[in-house]
């Protein structure tokens, strides 16, 4: 099922107000991954991987402390509670399986609560395999600079908190889809999840271009004195309701500069730290934003970026299920937003990532 997501025009024209931002203007593409049944072949967040048979699935070699969270769920004891959460309440937004799946996926969480009742396992059955958390195809997503003949980035993570920053795990694969022969049928998974939020619910994505501009924190000290030189707003006419007179920054934070959730390129969302610069290992370059995975699409203090066909879902609210605010069902750090940095000079170099 073809869907669209479609976010309205910024209330004010940034470069008509502020020209001095017009080069700092980047592309971006907004995801909008919501619940759906992808198949190799789309792409998705947490959904399957087109995975070479012959090839080895990615493990985890680091230790992990098992229980440190007090939350010992399968991913399919997860995925198997939202259903069941969803249906209760009738939730249109919740997952949906079929009575095949369902069936299947509680004879795999019934195995697994034996053996989560059994105890954490012996430190022989680590290393943990990785979950699925993006498959993005260049055709959907050209703003993605792959390496030689590459087309399909895949994205996975290790469900268990790691130091020094308590988060998942990362690692990153380009790869050509015409080279994928035979397909793994039946990934592994891992034995339990750190948290239910590191289980990506299966989800079609909808890309969009827009245009992006840079956070406030990343603005230089004079841009930022400029964006919140409220007799600017005015002498440019900007329509801006006049509450934000004192904090006018505040107004260009939320509606005008980078756009929230799950996105390709654009500029990072920075918020409780300041911009922290990463660097490439291998030649030093300055590393760009390649992936923002995000836990929520919006928040209640940016409803600005709320695509026109969820408004009447987002007005509604969802207490229960999936709200579309959530569609993904991650939660990443305290911050809610995940970035994943890539080389400028080479795709190939290793990626490095930051929660926020």
């Amino acid at each position: 099922m073809v869907f669209v997501r479609t976010t309205p025009p910024r209330p004010v024209e940034v470069t008509a107000v502020f020209p001095e931002l017009a080069p700092l203007a980047r592309p971006a593409i907004r995801l909008h991954p919501r619940p759906g049944a992808p198949s190799v072949g789309d792409s998705s967040v947490g959904g399957p991987l087109l995975w070479p048979a012959g090839e080895p699935w990615p493990h985890c070699e680091d230790a992990h402390l098992h229980g440190d969270s007090g939350f010992r769920q399968s991913p399919a004891e997860v995925r198997l509670d939202r259903h069941s959460r969803a249906r209760r309440h009738e939730d249109p937004y919740g997952p949906s399986f079929t009575l095949e799946e369902e069936a299947a996926m509680e004879q795999k969480a019934a195995r697994l609560a034996e053996r989560l009742d059994a105890g954490p396992p012996w430190p022989e059955e680590c290393p943990v395999p990785l979950l699925p958390v993006a498959q993005l195809y260049v055709r959907d997503v050209p703003l993605l600079r792959p390496p030689g003949d590459a087309d399909l980035l895949q994205v996975l993570w290790c469900p268990y908190d790691h130091e020094p920053d308590w988060k998942p795990a990362t690692a990153v694969f380009w790869r050509s889809a015409a080279s994928v022969v035979d397909v793994l049928a039946t990934p592994p998974e891992p034995y339990e999840a750190n948290c239910s939020g590191y289980v990506p619910e299966p989800c079609l994505l909808a890309p969009e271009a827009i245009t992006e501009y840079p956070n406030s924190l990343d603005l230089s000290p004079e841009l930022r004195k400029v964006v919140g030189d409220w007799s600017r707003w005015q002498a440019a006419g900007a329509d801006v309701d006049g509450s934000y007179a004192e904090h006018p920054a505040e107004f260009y934070h939320s509606n005008l500069a980078n756009a929230p959730g799950w996105k390709v390129g654009g500029w990072p969302p920075w918020g409780r730290t300041d911009p922290y610069r990463r660097y490439c290992t291998v030649c030093e370059a300055q590393m760009v934003p390649l992936l923002t995975i995000a836990s929520f699409e919006w928040d209640s203090s940016r409803h600005g970026w709320v695509p026109y066909e969820d408004r009447a879902a987002c007005a509604a609210g969802r207490p229960a299920g999936l709200s579309p605010a959530q569609p993904t069902r991650v939660e990443v750090g305290s911050t809610d937003n995940m970035q994943l940095y890539v080389c400028p000079t080479s795709p190939e170099h290793p990626h490095t990532d930051l929660i926020q």
